[in-house]
């Protein structure tokens, strides 16, 4: 039984590839967190068809829902309110997860609210772990983002750097498509990258400027000529060590960046969200960088780093409390913003 006083939050998540629903009770008390996943249907394409996503999404909604629910142990009476991913991402599966959400709130009488997506992957941390306290840094990095942003309270955020062209977790998959090692391709860049080393030179972009932005474009371009140059000559391609270099080039930019930040900023902790925020070897390196400083690394656990709904759940829950409802006529918006 609940008491009273606890809030039931339902979050609904269909950003990308991954239809997902969860409960979370008080805001970071997990009771359910069911992902239903698209890999497979997408892995043969090398990345995310938006149509299938879409239509998968259509396919997954309900059945996720409803198991959520029974795995929480709780009728869609009982919740106080419905959360959904409203942006970014794709348009398509966007709406299908935000009209399934705005339909329960509707059907219930109960708010309704939009969820940033990035603010999602944020709050996966506060699941995690609940003695993080500000001022933090947070280096927000996905396949669609690439965020540093400081925390001075929690709610008040200044966003210090974001990357001017590809995400990291975007130039993973496209290096991985390039070099025919599968999708998703973060997991499949890290597994191929241990085999290796990182004896190519690859650039690292913006690191001496004065901006804390990421560029991951150019870096992925010269990757591409370096193999192009390598057929050309007849040489044969170690992939391994391809990987490697370009997998240390992408944590060395994204390390420069977050340390000058450090130097200015003075924060207690540091967090990290997104996806590629699952990669060992950047969590190893960034943790061995911080003790120089003796901050702490903080980053969720691996189920939720990528994509899901707890997460959803639980920025809802925070929205919730302020009074910080949508109106029912909140629009999917693909490109949205912090």
């Amino acid at each position: 039984m609940f008491e009273k006083e606890d809030v039931l939050i339902m979050g609904i998540e269909s950003s990308c590839d991954e239809t997902a629903a969860a409960v979370t009770r008080n805001g970071l008390d997990v009771l359910s967190n069911v992902v239903a996943s698209q890999v497979d249907w997408h892995r043969k394409f090398g990345g995310v068809v938006p149509e299938i996503a879409s239509r998968k999404h259509l396919e997954f909604i309900n059945p996720v829902i409803n198991e959520a629910l029974a795995e929480a142990g709780i009728e869609t009476g009982e919740l106080d309110a419905v959360a959904a991913t409203y942006g970014p991402g794709l348009v398509g599966g966007l709406l299908v997860g935000l009209s399934a959400a705005k339909a329960l709130a509707y059907a219930l009488d109960k708010p309704f609210i939009g969820v940033n997506h990035i603010a999602g992957h944020i709050y996966a941390n506060f699941i995690t772990h609940r003695d993080i306290e500000p001022p933090v840094l947070c280096l927000t990095i996905s396949g669609g983002h690439t965020d540093l942003l400081y925390f001075k309270e929690l709610g008040q955020y200044k966003i210090l750097g974001r990357t001017r062209d590809d995400a990291a977790g975007e130039a993973f998959d496209k290096i991985a498509r390039f070099l025919k090692l599968g999708y998703p391709g973060g997991p499949v860049i890290e597994e191929t990258a241990a085999r290796g080393e990182a004896v190519i030179s690859f650039p690292r972009a913006l690191i001496d400027e004065d901006t804390y932005d990421f560029s991951f474009s150019g870096l992925k371009t010269a990757v591409i000529n370096y193999v192009h140059n390598q057929q050309q000559r007849g040489e044969d391609l170690d992939v391994a060590n391809i990987a490697a270099s370009f997998q240390q080039a992408v944590i060395d930019s994204l390390i420069a960046q977050l340390i000058k930040a450090v130097k200015e900023f003075d924060p207690t902790s540091v967090i990290l969200s997104g996806g590629v925020a699952a990669n060992r070897t950047l969590r190893e390196q960034l943790k061995g960088e911080l003790e120089k400083y003796n901050l702490p690394l903080y980053y969720p656990e691996l189920k939720l780093c990528t994509d899901n709904a707890a997460m959803i759940a639980a920025a809802g829950y925070y929205q919730y409390i302020n009074g910080n409802y949508s109106p029912l006529s909140l629009n999917a918006d693909p490109n949205l913003k912090l």
